[in-house]
């Protein structure tokens, strides 16, 4: 199942949970939730997207649909040994996540998205730069050359954790992109993230699994408008929703990472039963047909 070196793959049951990890991110960033998914008894699989855990040159040389073909790929080998499979995803990746269930209705059993990203508007992103700046960075030829280096928290509440990442990005954390990310997002990377964010909400309409939207009320990088957004055109006919408090953007690794965790593993598992109900129902229904059917000769 491990494809790149910085992958993550649990086995465990018959069902599967393919995560996808932020733009700029890693594996890593996704460890609490692996942890309490394989506890869980769900298989999990995290691969390490197109351009990521390397250098800064080989992000800028990736698009959006180089780390969504990382996820593809997953989904097939996931889906080779798995017999229900769901997905999610962290910020752009909650994205990715989304575009995975438009695409492959079939295939995809349940969607959980955390800090799902349409927009970057939380308290954190000025609306200078919402209004000027970024769009400047983007959307003109400033985006081969210059970087957007976010500013503390780095999407953290928590201080403990903040101070570490703080400490590393004060350093050379180039050395552990593996481990900790990027320290920027460079121009042509942000750019990529608005076609990706454009692509997913042409088809939201598209993403019919039961969905669980997780999202921070204090969310540094993406407000709550967010996830009322995604609510509100997701096609999907069973929409759940977790607000959380006291926690910022990175929903994984802050100080609510726990609760978070056992939401979207209960989500999961609640699925799992679902499914794994309709299929008795389906296979005693067929049985009892045959059955009916032999009494008539």
């Amino acid at each position: 199942m491990i494809q790149g070196r910085y992958d993550i793959f649990e086995k465990r049951g018959d069902a599967g949970v393919l995560l996808a990890h932020g733009i700029t991110g890693a594996p890593a960033e996704m460890k609490p939730l692996v942890r309490k998914l394989a506890a869980a008894g769900l298989t999990v699989a995290c691969p390490q997207l197109s351009g990521h855990c390397s250098t800064l040159k080989e992000l800028r040389r990736t698009r959006w649909t180089d780390w969504y073909g990382s996820l593809q790929d997953s989904l097939q080998l996931l889906r080779d040994q798995c017999k229900y499979v769901f997905v999610s995803g962290l910020s752009m990746g909650a994205l990715l996540a989304l575009k995975l269930a438009a695409d492959h209705p079939s295939e995809i059993d349940g969607v959980a998205t955390l800090s799902a990203t349409f927009f970057y508007d939380g308290w954190n992103v000025p609306r200078f730069k919402q209004r000027y700046l970024l769009p400047l960075l983007v959307h003109s030829p400033f985006r081969y050359f210059l970087s957007y280096h976010e500013p503390a928290p780095y999407g953290i509440k928590d201080e403990r954790i903040r101070n570490i990442i703080s400490a590393v990005y004060a350093g050379d954390s180039t050395q552990m992109p593996e481990k900790y990310g990027y320290s920027e997002f460079p121009g042509v990377t942000i750019y990529e993230t608005f076609r990706l964010m454009r692509a997913v909400k042409r088809d939201l309409a598209k993403v019919t699994a039961p969905i669980l939207i997780v999202h921070s009320t204090e969310d540094d990088m993406a407000s709550l408008e967010n996830a009322r957004y995604l609510a509100a055109r997701v096609g999907s006919s069973d929409v759940e929703t977790f607000f959380v408090d006291d926690t910022y953007h990175v929903l994984t690794l802050d100080k609510r990472k726990d609760d978070v965790a056992e939401r979207v593993a209960e989500f999961f598992l609640r699925r799992q039963a679902a499914l794994a109900d309709e299929d008795v129902h389906v296979r005693l229904t067929a049985a009892s047909r045959a059955t009916h059917h032999g009494d008539n000769f």
